[in-house]
């Protein structure tokens, strides 16, 4: 009898999209999405590589978020068209200002400006998360004169409100909450490989659809980790206070990035306590998925497994 293949951390990781699931791996990137006519397309594409100074602690992790909204944003649009039933056409999205740019600039001008847009999105996003309490706790300031801490500590709250109900409200969206579903199909299926089992919809089925390397994970250590670095900024300006906040925005971002690494490669009690609050919000953007959700995730994970288990090592 074969010995079972001993449980252990992988590099692949995925996003979810709509009806679909993008997979990357140490080498490719596969994109799987579900057409209307029920069969599956899928697209790869090399992984990008980093080296030197990229590969830093901390500044890898604002990297590697910028590029995951690059991605991201890059693989929704695509999954949107495939699963509607059009052809993708990337030039069809174009913006008029995107299509005088790359008349007159160049293609690399045009997909800078496409990643830039991507990127601005993405921060817009965070930053809603980080500014928005400041502003907030400014106002109540100006009418009712609080200590530090106590402005520190209702900045603190707002934040992690602000950023819950917003899972919870978008995760009533009957599109947004088939999106997740794909996400536990894509946490599932990782889970499955890292088990060391066949990839099949049996044995995947029956794995957690928690994992503690979730980008919502990440998103709730960037909000509780700006909590802990902003609180010794100061309070003598609202206007001061989120500059300054947007400006340390990639540190916070590389923080939470090597924290969620750390938590993925290590067990321990430590490591338990830090990843329990991305398990806990997981259940507003995690959800069981269908056996045909889990069909696209192991289609889309499939072509980017290394052919040796050890050159995929977390």
């Amino acid at each position: 009898m074969n010995k079972k293949p001993e449980c252990f951390k992988t590099s692949v990781g995925g996003q979810a999209l709509m009806e679909g699931i993008m997979m990357r791996g140490p080498k490719l990137i596969c994109c799987a999405v579900r057409k209307p006519d029920g069969s599956i397309e899928t697209k790869t594409e090399p992984t990008p590589q980093h080296s030197g100074w990229m590969k830093l602690p901390i500044l890898r992790g604002a990297v590697s978020m910028i590029e995951s909204l690059v991605l991201g944003y890059r693989y929704m649009m695509y999954s949107a068209q495939v699963s509607t039933g059009e052809d993708y056409a990337p030039e069809e999205e174009e913006t008029a200002f995107e299509k005088w740019v790359g008349d007159h600039l160049g293609e690399k001008a045009e997909q800078a400006v496409m990643a830039l847009a991507a990127v601005i999105g993405g921060l817009l996003a965070i930053l809603l998360f980080t500014v928005l309490s400041t502003v907030l706790v400014g106002a109540v300031d100006r009418f009712f004169p609080l200590g530090r801490w106590v402005k520190v500590l209702l900045e603190g709250v707002l934040k992690v409100g602000i950023f819950l109900s917003y899972m919870a409200l978008i995760s009533r969206m009957k599109e947004i909450h088939r999106v997740f579903q794909y996400h536990g199909a894509e946490h599932k299926t990782i889970a499955c490989y890292e088990a060391g089992e066949e990839l099949t919809v049996e044995n995947i089925r029956k794995h957690t659809r928690f994992h503690p390397r979730c980008g919502t994970s990440f998103l709730i250590l960037v909000v509780l980790v700006s909590i802990f670095l902003y609180s010794v900024l100061p309070w003598s300006s609202t206007g001061l206070r989120v500059l300054l906040k947007i400006l340390l925005l990639p540190l916070v971002m590389g923080i939470s990035c090597e924290l969620l690494k750390w938590c993925g490669r290590s067990d321990n009690f430590i490591t338990m306590l830090v990843r329990q609050p991305g398990l806990w919000v997981q259940r507003l953007t995690v959800f069981e998925p269908e056996d045909d959700m889990i069909e696209i995730a192991i289609a889309a994970v499939t072509p980017v497994l290394p052919e040796r288990r050890e050159d995929g090592q977390w």
